[in-house]
């Protein structure tokens, strides 16, 4: 593929979702984008395809994010394609399991921590030596409201998303110096295809705890990444931009 393009971003799991509205942003910002998701996935290709034919520079690479061997070829890939990553989106998410804390073992935590910890590890093994050479880099983690406001029975996945804050602003204070920004964008609900089968009396209840009085859209979380970034935002990092409409400031 002979592309002309600017900056290239990987936005892991983009197949779908949150991600790939992220992807189509990044694309449109003029970023070569390297769309993501599991092995099999027919969505990777159709998410790629799509931002082509939206006039952006765009491919599916299907890996396993939190597997070491796969995150390797997963980056040699892109970058035989597009170029070195200059831009890392930490998206990709698994099952997001409900359960007491007594029903709660190791091993739900350690699912958790392989997709908010493991795979960021993974990845930033891979790129972070590139982006430290080229004296440039923008890495943003997507976490969620969950981390500082944890709903009973989501106790796994609100730990692994505070370690995953833990990370991003440890990062941030190392990489600072290399020219490298490490941010993380926390979106509140926002209703994507997952969602579907959310009842309508729970979104209801939780619109009426917004005080900007509507439900979030993708479209507003992937207005932060892009943001995040840019080049112009190289002065900003280790910082969490809270995407929730004020809920997070209380009744």
């Amino acid at each position: 593929m002979v592309v002309t393009h600017g900056r290239v971003a990987l936005v892991t799991g983009s197949s779908r979702g949150l991600g790939a509205v992220i992807a189509r942003r990044l694309a449109r910002d003029g970023f070569a984008v390297a769309v993501n998701g599991r092995s099999g996935e027919e969505q990777v290709a159709a998410v790629g395809r799509a931002l082509r034919e939206d006039g952006g520079a765009a491919e599916g690479f299907c890996a396993d994010v939190t597997d070491e061997h796969e995150v390797a070829g997963l980056v040699a890939a892109i970058n035989d394609c597009f170029g070195p990553v200059d831009v890392l989106v930490l998206n990709a998410t698994g099952p997001q399991p409900e359960a007491a804390v007594t029903h709660v073992d190791w091993a739900d935590h350690l699912a958790q921590l392989d997709f908010f910890v493991k795979s960021p590890v993974l990845l930033g093994r891979a790129v972070l030596p590139g982006m430290q050479a080229r004296g440039y880099g923008r890495i943003v983690h997507i976490d969620s409201e969950v981390a500082h406001q944890p709903p009973p029975g989501r106790s796994a996945y609100a730990t692994a998303k505070s370690a995953q804050i833990g990370l991003t602003r440890s990062w941030a204070r190392e990489l600072a110096p290399f020219g490298i920004t490490v941010n993380t964008v926390a979106p509140g609900f926002i209703p994507v295809e997952r969602h579907a089968g959310v009842p309508e009396d729970v979104k209801r209840a939780y619109l009426a705890s917004v005080p900007a009085g509507r439900m979030g859209t993708p479209g507003d979380v992937a207005h932060a990444v892009s943001f995040l970034a840019s080049a112009g935002a190289g002065f900003i990092t280790g910082q969490r931009i809270v995407v929730d409409g004020g809920r997070s400031l209380g009744n």
